[in-house]
């Protein structure tokens, strides 16, 4: 017969054992699961990290990326650097450890931080589907509408707006951090069904359907001026420059939408309990997986720049070179 190591059973201790009578019990993960578990949840935010710099340091650096839509990309890059470096790595100790050790006012502060920074993603999905909206449908008249102040405006405004919302919606557990917990070296946080209804009016339904509407409206119109391009035979060289422009503006919707739907499919399995009628908790069996998926999303966003942008693609080469130069004095 063989035996199991030791190591490698988990083993139920307290979280505090000088608070043996209130302290919370926990089963320890086998030591190798720990260790892997760690070493692919800091690689996810290590990467998130690095390449969400890379979009800021190009946007920030070349001139010619400064416009109202690139500002837009900014935001949302800066919003998911925050995710891949505070989000991610308490969520990583959530997630791997049994028990809570980090104290209530950081359990209170890593949700507020945590679904500010996701409501400012959403709030920045939503602008950039009115900026692609008025740069398809209403070409003539994008640079008199959509200037690079009003951006910076609505900018602030969405960060603004998404931490007093937030520090609504959690104002309880920011007060009493551990009003839900039943024993020393628990974090747990709950969103009843009534706030978690507004929160999904709020921040779900109501911006999906902001989002899809002015989608939609762009595909139509996309489609319709891609049919009138193919019924031309012949264009005028100037001609030649608008349909170029026309064609440039269809794309960066394309990939904006590919975003924007990449975003919503990682949004749906959080707002699930909210859609059965039910709390949201933490304490939720499904809760690592469904913050997982939310948070990758962060991951995902500069993936897509790379694969779809030329000019992200030309700074990250750019941006490599220099480094290199610099450290390997070339």
């Amino acid at each position: 017969l063989s035996f199991p190591m030791m190591d490698d059973l988990p083993r139920v201790e307290l979280c505090y054992p000088e608070l043996a009578n209130s302290s919370c019990r926990g089963s320890t993960r086998p030591r190798s699961e720990a260790v892997l578990l760690y070493a692919l949840l800091s690689c996810i935010a290590t990467l998130t990290v690095t390449l969400n710099l890379l979009v800021i340091i190009s946007i920030s650096h070349f001139k010619q990326l400064h416009e109202p839509t690139h500002l837009l990309l900014l935001s949302l890059a800066t919003s998911d650097l925050l995710v891949g470096l505070l989000v991610m790595p308490v969520e990583m100790i959530r997630f791997i450890e049994s028990c809570w050790l980090l104290g209530d006012l950081v359990c209170a502060l890593s949700y507020i931080v945590g679904f500010t920074l996701t409501s400012a993603s959403v709030g920045n999905m939503v602008l950039i589907s009115i900026d692609r909206h008025v740069a398809i449908c209403f070409p003539l008249h994008y640079s008199a509408l959509i200037t690079r102040g009003r951006m910076e405006v609505c900018v602030c405004l969405c960060w603004a707006c998404s931490l007093l919302y937030n520090g609504l919606i959690l104002k309880s557990h920011l007060g009493e951090p551990d009003k839900h917990n039943s024993c020393q070296g628990e974090c747990l946080v709950v969103i009843d069904y009534v706030s978690g209804t507004i929160d999904l009016v709020f921040t779900f339904i109501g911006p999906c359907s902001v989002i899809f509407i002015l989608y939609g409206r762009v595909f139509i119109v996309a489609v319709s001026q891609a049919r009138a391009l193919r019924s031309r035979n012949a264009v005028v060289p100037a001609g030649r420059v608008r349909v170029t422009a026309k064609k440039s503006e269809r794309k960066a919707a394309r990939t904006l939408g590919i975003v924007i739907l990449v975003f919503l499919m990682s949004f749906c399995p959080y707002y699930y309990p909210s859609l059965a009628g039910q709390d949201i908790s933490n304490s939720a069996s499904s809760w690592a997986i469904v913050s997982w998926v939310l948070y990758f999303n962060s991951c995902l966003n500069p993936l897509i720049y790379a694969f779809f942008y030329p000019w992200f693609r030309k700074a990250i080469i750019e941006i490599s070179f220099v480094f290199y130069s610099f450290f390997f004095d070339v």
